[in-house]
């Protein structure tokens, strides 16, 4: 299986907790922080010239194959968090995010985690992952609003 981690592109985005995203106790439910997977990876995405509606307006799709997520320390209402996420791995069909989770002061680990993704056709069958995909990807191009 041929694997890859040259040109790992990253983007720190900071996202203050909202009420909505607590739960009874106070503090961030635990789905959400798949969510903060999520948005910080279409935001790293989009800020290296890819967004996912171009991704399936060219006839694919990247499913989350597998999903990873270590607690470490609550976020709760009204915190300011710091949610750092990367590629680190590119498969023939597949790539991986990593994403740690911080506190305002990006001192403290609150939550860490990966997710897997497939690529695959309208059909659902996995395809490798197209050469202008990776290289948009890769390219490291920040704009502005960026934050690192």
């Amino acid at each position: 299986m041929e694997e890859s981690k040259e040109n790992l592109v990253e983007i720190w985005l900071p996202h203050r907790v909202s009420y909505g995203e607590t739960d009874a106790m106070g503090v961030v439910y635990h789905a959400e922080y798949i969510h903060f997977f999520e948005r910080s990876r279409g935001e790293l995405c989009r800020e290296n010239g890819l967004g996912y509606n171009e991704v399936e307006a060219s006839g694919f799709m990247l499913p989350v194959k597998e999903v990873e997520c270590r607690y470490r320390i609550p976020a709760r209402y009204d915190d300011l968090i710091w949610i750092h996420a990367r590629i680190t791995e590119w498969r023939r069909a597949s790539m991986r995010f990593e994403y740690v989770i911080y506190d305002e002061s990006r001192t403290k680990v609150m939550c860490e985690g990966m997710t897997l993704h497939a690529c695959v056709n309208r059909e659902g069958r996995p395809v490798p992952i197209p050469v202008w995909m990776k290289e948009r990807l890769c390219s490291g191009r920040k704009e502005s609003g960026s934050e690192n």
